[in-house]
Parts: structure tokens; C-alpha cells; sequence
């Protein structure tokens, strides 16, 4: 039994962490006034010169006599400088000067181009200084994120990952805020079509400060992405995250279990492993293929072909080119499903390692030899060499056609090779990972949905894609969820209550109710309960959150019936009635709309 006074002391503790990690660091302040005194430091001896020969040409044209043998008073000394010294003068004001006051006068003038020549010189100066160019940048990046008024995900790090992923999420008109390291990646947003501004700052995440002000301490910041290829990269910002928002989600990349179970000690972020998910994928390919096909096209995101996949071969030997990280999660999840494995590995460091068998490369034909190439069923070419990678496929396939080959592509520009080499599998890490944080962010129901689908059989899932192609084609269309409550489907309340709101009715087309809307509805989640796919007959209740996939016009016309009373009544009822309260005093329209009538209640809710 836990001690009282431990218990105490733990509750303390628990409670002095909590407290500990609300704190919110906001520099944003501090960035704007550095600006402006790096401004005002490298103009403080331009100014200075300025201001001594302004002061003194005033003195001394005050105190030369005039053409009445009386000096100029000091207000009209300095007028004439004033204009003198900035337009070089338009007149002698305010009467004739003498040739005393005239010979001040020039040589003022020549002092003042002299001053002005300088100040100028050195302000030019200042605007090619980059750290000034680095503030000004800075200023403008944290005054763009300030006035953010919606939510946004803030993605660390802008390679092929980042890219991906905020090309996907501008897609369905989510915000995202990037900061990357290196200069070029930022450069290129402003380069990119997105439909929305994406604020982008060069700087080091790994700086608490730099993330605060790259939206961290925005109150509308909904999440935290961290997709760098630097593994400390990402775990830093996990726990920068945890320690100071601990309210926030957080995604992490990585494909060390060590580093996973690092960041997982601080809070409870979502971990990504691109390798330990396509290991995952080769489970479900061998038993499912269908699964696999159906879950990757909604992965893909709005636009997605189809993709087609084939079934692995279940038995006999498969070839492990690479032993690295990749390659000891892939080699642990073959022998997982039974199956033989020859590891082939061209580092001798990695000798002494448990479970290669070959040292050598994967690309020598005497190696593959070694390794039973001729009666082998499979390859797979992980090694993190593109060109090791091709090579080994060409060469395994000139000595056995029959091969299964899977090959791991490291670099996006490489995409035309292997594109033209064509392996029957092609793992491309960024790309998994930014599909997978899609599909968890873009729509959370729709994750809980690609989990069922991994449990379902092979035929279901086919049946699944049939319906998908045969109802929106050959491409995905908008997927997005929809709450039935009287947020979100306020004409629906008095329906759903009846008992007697069924799927079909429900998804008619509000334009003519003896069409149905081409949208298929993945899951309805009831509570905790999710049912699959249902049919028509389905009825629906209040509360019923609904996963649906559709083009743009079928999404507006549900929308219609959800929020538009005579919409609803038409699709239940094929009337169409008066809803707004002048067409009803034309019409002279009377009756409650049919959809009271069926609680006996008031509607809550003015007509629109």
C-alpha cells in the first residue's frame, strides 16, 4: 500500500511538473525592438555628422550680419537651412542675402552632400547587411504569425516530408506555419501554388526561442510537426513541445525505437516510424492486398489515384540488401511471418551483428549468388544508396526475372529512376510519413477508420474500392466528417429524433430527390461504435458522426439538407415548402414546417 506522506510528496511533485510546464515563452517583443536599434547602432554616426553640420551652418548664418548690418534670427537661420540643407534652396528668404551670408551658405550646402552622402552610403550599407536583412525577415515572419486567427499546424522542417504534407493540408484549407534550417527550403514556399500564405522562418528548431516565435506560443497553434531528417531534431522539439505546451499535439519522425521511447518520456507525442510502418504494410500485402490498396488511396489524399498493388509472394527465400535501420526492422518482420531471409550487408563493421549472413554487396552477382538469387522469391534493396539500391534490382532481375523486388528510393530527385526501373514495391520513407500524419490530421475519423480496415478481409476491402470507383472514380475525392447535431445539422434535429431518418433519405439529392448524391459514407461512429460501410437502410440518430468521401457537389448538397429546413423536407418528403418568413407571408403560407410536427416542439432555431 502507497504511503500517505509518499503519496503526498508524489501528488506535489506531480502537481509542481504541471505547473512547471504551462509556462509559455513570448519574444516576439523583444525580436521588433532589436530591429529597430540595429537600425538606430549602425545610423548613430551618420546621424551625429548630420546633426553637427545642420547646427552649425544655423549658427553661423545667424550670427553673419545681413544687408541691413542685423544677423538673422535663429528661427530664420534655421528655415533657410532646413530647406537648404535637404533641396539645396529655392530663394534667398526672407530678403536678399550679402555675400558673407551667400559664402556660408555654400560652403553649408557642400557640407550638408558631404553629411547626406554619408548617411546614405551607410544605410545602403545596413539594407545589404545580412544579420540586418535576418531581423527585418524575422520582424516580418513573427508580425505574420501574431495575426493568425484560425488554426494552424507549425511543421518543422521542409523537405520532401514537410513539402508533402503541407501541399496535403493546404489541400483541405488548413493553415501550416514552417521553420526549417536551411535557407533554400524557405525560399521555395514562395515559390510553391499554395492557396493560402504560409509564413516560413530559417532557423535552428532545436532553439526554444526560435520556436516560440515561429507559433508555439500562438494560442491558435493546434499541433506541432516534427518531420526534420535530424532524429535529436525532432526529439528536441518533442520535448521543447512538452516541457512548454503541453497542450498541444505533437508528431515526431524517426526511425529509431531508442529515440521513440525518448520522446515518449516526455508526455505522449505521436511517434512516426516510416520503416516500422512499411514493415506493417508487408503484413497486410501478403494477407490482404485489397487492405493495403484501399488504405494507401485514402492516405493519398484528395486527388489520389487508384494504386494498384499485387499480392507478395507468401513462401520460400528472400535477399536483404542493407542491414541498417531499415533493413533489421524489415529482416525482424519477414521471419515474423515465417519466412526465410538471407541478409546480405556491405559494411564489415556490421559483421559481428546478429543476423547477417553475407558480407558483400548487393549488387555483385557473385554475392547474390552466394545468397541463392536463381531460387530466391524476393529482394528487397534497402540500403540508404540510390545507386546501390538500382544497381542491386537490375542485377537481381538479370539473374532471375522471376524476382519480387522491393527497393527503398532515399532521395525525391531519384523518383525518375526508379519510376523507369519499376520495382514491384517501392518504399520512399518521406512520402509514408507524410501520408500517415495526413490522414491522422486531416480528418481523425478517417484514421479510425484505415484501423478497422486493417482488421477486415480481403474480399470486404475489394468490395469497398468497387463501391469507392464505381460511386466517385478512379481518383479520391474530398474526405471530411459531418456531426448530426444542431451545430452542424440544424434542420436535421426533429428528424433524427423521430426514429425514421434512414441513410438514403438522408443522402438525396436536394435538387431532385430521386437521385442520390454520389458520396459513399465510410463509417458512422455511434459512441465508441463504428459500423463499417452501412447500407441505405442505416438509420440515423442524434449525435452520429459520419466519415464521407464525394466531389465538391455532393458535399454542397448534404449541406443543404443538414442546415436547410425545406431542403430536408423535400428530400423526406418530395414537398417543397416556403422557409423564410417573407416567402411565407407571400405565399400565405401557415402551417408549421412538416419536420415540427414531428416532435409536437417548437423549433429552436429562426427560419433561414
Amino acid at each position: 500500500m502507497t504511503s500517505p506522506l509518499l503519496a503526498l510528496l508524489l501528488g506535489r511533485a506531480d502537481d509542481d511538473r504541471r505547473r512547471r510546464r504551462r509556462r509559455v515563452p513570448v519574444a516576439s517583443t523583444e525580436q521588433a525592438e532589436a530591429t529597430i536599434f540595429l537600425v538606430l547602432r549602425h545610423m548613430r554616426a551618420p546621424l551625429i555628422v548630420l546633426i553637427t553640420i545642420f547646427a552649425v551652418s544655423v549658427l553661423g548664418l545667424a550670427l553673419i550680419p545681413g544687408a541691413a548690418g542685423v544677423p538673422m534670427s535663429f528661427f530664420d537661420a534655421f528655415y533657410v537651412m532646413s530647406y537648404t540643407a535637404s533641396t539645396i534652396g529655392f530663394g534667398e528668404l526672407p530678403e536678399p542675402f550679402t555675400a558673407d551670408q551667400r559664402l556660408w551658405v555654400t560652403i553649408s550646402i557642400y557640407l550638408t552632400v558631404v553629411g547626406w552622402a554619408y548617411a546614405i552610403g551607410t544605410l545602403l550599407s545596413l539594407l545589404q547587411d545580412r544579420a540586418f536583412r535576418d531581423a527585418v525577415a524575422l520582424h516580418r515572419f513573427t508580425r505574420r504569425v501574431r495575426r493568425l486567427r484560425e488554426p494552424f499546424f507549425l511543421v518543422v522542417g521542409h523537405d520532401r516530408t514537410g513539402q508533402l504534407l503541407c501541399r496535403l493540408l493546404d489541400d483541405i484549407g488548413r493553415r501550416v506555419v514552417v521553420i526549417d534550417n536551411r535557407a533554400d527550403r524557405i525560399e521555395a514556399l514562395e515559390l510553391r501554388a499554395y492557396r493560402a500564405d504560409v509564413p516560413g522562418l530559417v532557423a535552428d528548431a532545436r532553439d526554444p526561442e526560435r520556436l516560440a516565435l515561429a507559433g508555439l506560443a500562438n494560442p491558435h497553434c493546434d499541433a506541432v510537426l516534427a518531420l526534420t531528417d535530424d532524429d535529436e531534431a525532432n526529439l528536441a522539439v518533442a520535448m521543447t513541445v512538452a516541457l512548454q505546451r503541453p497542450d498541444l499535439r505533437v508528431v515526431a519522425r524517426t526511425g529509431s525505437t531508442s529515440v521513440a521511447h525518448r520522446m515518449r518520456t516526455f508526455g505522449d507525442p505521436w511517434v512516426v516510424n516510416a520503416f516500422d510502418r512499411f514493415g506493417d504494410h508487408l503484413r497486410i500485402a501478403m494477407h490482404a492486398p485489397a487492405s493495403l490498396q484501399l488504405m494507401m488511396w485514402l492516405e493519398g489524399g484528395p486527388g489520389a489515384p487508384l494504386p494498384t498493388h499485387g499480392r507478395l509472394p507468401a513462401g520460400g527465400r528472400w535477399i536483404m540488401c542493407g542491414y541498417g535501420r531499415f533493413g533489421r526492422e524489415f529482416t525482424t518482420d519477414l521471419r515474423a511471418e515465417g519466412l526465410d531471409v538471407v541478409v546480405v550487408e556491405s559494411s564489415p563493421g556490421r559483421a559481428g551483428n546478429h543476423g547477417v549472413d553475407i558480407i558483400g554487396e548487393g549488387y555483385d552477382p557473385d554475392v547474390l549468388a552466394r545468397a541463392g538469387v536463381e531460387d530466391a522469391i524476393g529482394l528487397v534493396a534497402g540500403t540508404n544508396s540510390d545507386t546501390a539500391n538500382l544497381s542491386a534490382v537490375a542485377e537481381a532481375r538479370r539473374l532471375n526475372p522471376a524476382l519480387f523486388v522491393i527497393a527503398r528510393q532515399n532521395r525525391p530527385e531519384n523518383a525518375p529512376l526508379f519510376a523507369a526501373i519499376g520495382p514491384d514495391a517501392l518504399l520512399v520513407p518521406a512520402d509514408v510519413v507524410a501520408h500517415e500524419v495526413f490522414a491522422q490530421l486531416s480528418t481523425p475519423l478517417l484514421w479510425r477508420f484505415l484501423q478497422e480496415v486493417s482488421r477486415q478481409t480481403d474480399a470486404w476491402s475489394r468490395a469497398v474500392i468497387d463501391r469507392l470507383a464505381g460511386t466517385c472514380g478512379a481518383r479520391l475525392k474530398d474526405v471530411w466528417k459531418v456531426v448530426l447535431d444542431p451545430a452542424e445539422a440544424p434542420s436535421m434535429t426533429a428528424w433524427l429524433a423521430s426514429g425514421t431518418a434512414t441513410l438514403g433519405d438522408v443522402l438525396r439529392d436536394p435538387d431532385g430527390r430521386e437521385h442520390r448524391l454520389a458520396v459513399v459514407v465510410l463509417m458512422v461512429l455511434r459512441g465508441d461504435d463504428g459500423m463499417l460501410v452501412p447500407g441505405d437502410d442505416l438509420v440515423l440518430a442524434p449525435g452520429d458522426q459520419l466519415l464521407l468521401t464525394g466531389d465538391a457537389a455532393a458535399r454542397r448538397g448534404l449541406d443543404t439538407t443538414l442546415v436547410n429546413d425545406g431542403a430536408r423536407e423535400y428530400v423526406r418528403t418530395g414537398r417543397h415548402v416556403p422557409t423564410g418568413w417573407l416567402w411565407r407571408r407571400l405565399t400565405g403560407y401557415r402551417e408549421a414546417l412538416p419536420g415540427d410536427a414531428l416532435t409536437g416542439t417548437r423549433r429552436d432555431r429562426p427560419d433561414t
